[in-house]
């Protein structure tokens, strides 16, 4: 049996798209002698459709778009992912499904089991956990078809009790198929690779497992799908932050081989690697989806900004991108230079519009409010408020999207203004710290210098007042950072970091104000993702909670 595995780029509720895409890659599965193509979770309308289906037109739009593509599946048989109705009077009123269609019919459903409700996940919010299992007979072979976190119930902790494939093995199937929609962070493709070897090793059968490529708001999904023999070797891995379509060979004794150059590599990518691919995807794909082809940012000659451009001209080409100058009094001449050298090197768009006299024009309109009180946060905010005036005035004329340059250390302390420097379409490195910043601006630099290296090596500064810099509000980064990722993705508490060796008045002071700030990252733009615990939909905080304040 001549399996293909297509891995590709689906868009949340454009039916239209999907459907001709799916279809498609049949037919080219076909013309490839193909006899089943797969294709990922919820494939026909996207993943997450969140509150989508909670539209009963949306469940008819799946149900119809998969009829189209059974309609061509005379000759080839596919596997499809999709929400469908749970005809069962109990329980919620949706399935998470996958049909397996063959001869122009859907001849067997398996509905996903469990149901991922943590971080990003709030699928039982949606849909029914599914209590039987049947295998699927095809070609002489018999399929253990499952979706994607019913394979994730094997490590020493379980989070579910109970396990799919338990059920499944009891009825001898000779290969796994896994269709899944699983997000990317720069440390998940080691865990997934282990979870899934571990199945394959525990069942001792052979999976193929695909899944989704492509940005979805700032949920980024990486691709690398993957195969595995049934000792649990890893004998196939397609590329990441990219569409790729993959043909399988399964024999009568189950055993696997491919038909295709393998991409298999022997070094896995670094973090940082990966953190840039992955925001050059979710860049790319949140101007396609959304109906936008232009990016403007103010540069300010700082590192932030300047890594922010250098990956937007990259993800959207150089006449795509508006990067806006916006010097006030307090903004130094190499600052300046550095922005200058910046656009140069990269060939972007440019403007400068000095603020200088529009702060001035609020301190004078303020002055009677303000009487005599001495020069403080008020003004440098007004600074940064009016660089966000500008550029969304400029967004309003032109139809650009505004990107947010604030990185992940900054959002976490509320080191930034409101309605300033924190707006935004998109937060480009919202999710990365600052230290992962100079980490990225060399990897952007490792051919040849794009970014000037007074950008990199220079204090950072928000140059808002006479000589300021970041670590006059702010511990160093190496060591601010290292405290809010214990705190943020690892959930410890202020006790349980002081006992790693920081400083205790360092670390009950970075927790307060990360606890201070939940009310500014209600407010701010979507953040791409590229951690295992980013702030936003995966991280739900109480504004007004006391614990650890």
């Amino acid at each position: 049996m001549k399996i293909a595995l297509a891995q590709l780029n689906y868009h949340v509720g454009n039916f239209e798209s999907n459907t001709a895409k799916i279809i498609d890659h049949i037919k080219k599965a076909r013309g490839n002698g193909a006899d089943l193509v797969v294709f990922s979770e919820l494939c026909i309308c996207g993943y997450p459709s969140r509150d989508f289906l909670e539209f009963s037109e949306f469940i008819e739009l799946c149900e119809s778009s998969a009829q189209k593509i059974a309609a061509e599946c005379k000759d080839i048989a596919c596997i499809i992912g999709l929400p469908t109705p749970n005809h069962r009077p109990e329980g919620k009123e949706l399935n998470n499904s996958a049909y397996f269609i063959e001869g122009g019919k859907v001849k067997a459903i398996a509905n996903k089991a469990l149901l991922p409700n943590y971080d990003i996940f709030d699928e039982y919010r949606y849909f029914e956990p599914a209590t039987e299992f049947n295998c699927i007979e095809f070609k002489g072979h018999r399929i253990a078809l499952t979706i994607c976190e019913d394979l994730w119930n094997t490590i020493e902790n379980p989070l579910y009790i109970t396990r799919p494939m338990d059920i499944l093995i009891q009825q001898q199937p000779d290969v796994m198929i896994n269709i899944a929609a699983s997000p990317f962070a720069y440390n998940h493709d080691e865990e997934r690779i282990a979870i899934l070897s571990d199945n394959a090793k525990r069942y001792h059968l052979p999976l193929l497992y695909v899944n989704h490529v492509g940005a979805q708001t700032e949920l980024i999904f990486d691709g690398g799908s993957l195969v595995f023999d049934n000792t649990g070797k890893l004998i196939d891995e397609l590329p990441y932050f990219e569409e790729q379509v993959a043909y399988y060979e399964l024999d009568k004794n189950s055993n696997i081989t491919f038909n295709h150059q393998s991409t298999l590599k022997a070094e896995r990518q670094s973090d940082i690697e990966q953190i840039h691919q992955g925001i050059i995807l979710g860049i790319r794909d949140y101007f396609y989806k959304s109906g936008f082809k232009q990016a403007i940012l103010g540069l300010s000659g700082g590192i932030d900004s300047a890594v922010v451009c250098a990956l937007a001209v990259e993800a959207l080409g150089p006449k795509n991108v508006m990067a806006v100058l916006l010097p006030s009094r307090f903004s130094s001449d190499h600052s300046i230079k550095d922005a200058e050298d910046l656009v140069k090197n990269l060939g972007c768009l440019h403007e400068t519009i000095a603020i200088k006299d529009i702060t001035e024009a609020f301190e004078t309109t303020l002055k009677p409010q303000f009487k005599d009180l001495p020069f403080n946060i008020a003004e440098e905010n007004i600074q940064s408020r009016s660089r966000a005036v500008l550029l969304m005035a400029m967004c309003n004329k032109f139809g650009y999207i505004l990107l947010n340059t604030s990185n992940k250390s900054e959002a976490a302390v509320g080191y930034g203004t409101l309605y300033g420097d924190m707006c935004g379409g998109i937060s480009v490195i919202g999710d990365v710290y600052k230290t992962q910043v100079f980490e990225l601006a060399r990897h952007i630099n490792r051919e040849r210098e794009i970014i000037p290296e007074n950008s990199i090596i220079k204090p950072p500064s928000a140059e808002l007042r006479p000589d300021q810099k970041d670590t006059d509000s702010l511990p160093e980064y190496d060591i601010l950072d290292k405290i809010i990722a214990e705190y943020v993705e690892h959930r410890c508490s202020s006790a349980e970091i002081i006992k790693m060796g920081y400083d205790e008045k360092t670390v009950r002071r970075v927790i307060r104000l990360v606890n201070l700030a939940e009310h500014k990252r209600y407010q701010t733009p979507p953040i791409l993702r590229v951690s295992p615990k980013a702030f936003g939909m995966g991280r739900r905080m109480p504004i007004v909670g006391k614990y650890l304040s």
